[in-house]
C-alpha cells in the first residue's frame, strides 16, 4: 500500500509539473499566477486598461463576440453579474478578440452598437490583433477569468463557464463565477477554480 501511495504521489507531482510546464511554454495563465495589465479601445473610444478601473478589487474578464449564439444566451446574464458585483469591486470586463474578417457582426462598428441595443454598463473592449486573448489562452465566446488584486498584483483565481448551463438559465444549478466571488469575499480559496467554457470557438486570424 505504502509503494501504491508513493506511486500515486509521485504521479500527482509529475502531473502538477506538466500542467505548469504546459502553461509556461504557452505563455498563458494559470490559477494562482500574475496577470499582466493590458490597454484595449473601448466601445466609446477610451483606452482601458485593468489598472484604470476605478474602486476595483478584481474583474470578471470575459471573452466574448457579438455573432456567437452562446454569448448571446449569456448576454443578460453578463450584464446581471456586473450589476451585482460591480458595486462590490468586481466589474465586467468584456473582450471582443474574435478576427472581424470572419464575422461582421463582429466589427468595432457592430461592437458599438451592440452596447446600445443592450445597454452595456461595463467596458465591451476590442482585441482585434487577439494579443490579449492569446495571453489568457482564451479558447471560447463566453470564456471567463476572474482576476483579482492582490497588493501591488493581479492574480488569476478562476477561469471556466459562467454556469452550467448554456442554453436555460433557468435550469442552472451551479454558479461558478458568482460562488469563486463568494469563496474570495469571504478570505477563502476558490472551490471550484476551473471548469471547461462551452462556446464558439475563438475566430483566429490566418
Amino acid at each position: 500500500m505504502k509503494k501504491i501511495s508513493i506511486v500515486a504521489i509521485s504521479l500527482v507531482a509529475v502531473l502538477a509539473v506538466a500542467i505548469f510546464s504546459i502553461n509556461a511554454a504557452s505563455g498563458t495563465y494559470g490559477i494562482g499566477e500574475q496577470v499582466t495589465d493590458f490597454k484595449l479601445k473601448s466601445t466609446d473610444d477610451k483606452d482601458i486598461s485593468l489598472a484604470s478601473i476605478p474602486n476595483a478589487k478584481g474583474y470578471i474578464i470575459i471573452f466574448t463576440s457579438n455573432h456567437c449564439p452562446f454569448a448571446k444566451a449569456y448576454e443578460d446574464r453578463v450584464i446581471a453579474l456586473h450589476k451585482k458585483y460591480a458595486p462590490m469591486g468586481f466589474p465586467v470586463v468584456a473582450i471582443n478578440s474574435n478576427d472581424p474578417a470572419s464575422y461582421d457582426e463582429d466589427t468595432f462598428e457592430n461592437m458599438k452598437a451592440k452596447v446600445k441595443e443592450k445597454g452595456f454598463e461595463f467596458n465591451y473592449l476590442a482585441d482585434h490583433t487577439q494579443t490579449v486573448a492569446k495571453a489568457f489562452g482564451a479558447q471560447r465566446t463566453p470564456h471567463v477569468f476572474l482576476v483579482t488584486k492582490k497588493a501591488d498584483k493581479m492574480v488569476l483565481e478562476y477561469t471556466g463557464a459562467i454556469d452550467d448551463n448554456s442554453q436555460d438559465v433557468a435550469s442552472v444549478t451551479k454558479r461558478y463565477v458568482e460562488d469563486a466571488i463568494a469563496n474570495i469575499s469571504a478570505g477563502k480559496p476558490v472551490v471550484t477554480n476551473t471548469t471547461k467554457a462551452i462556446g464558439c470557438s475563438i475566430k483566429w486570424k490566418e
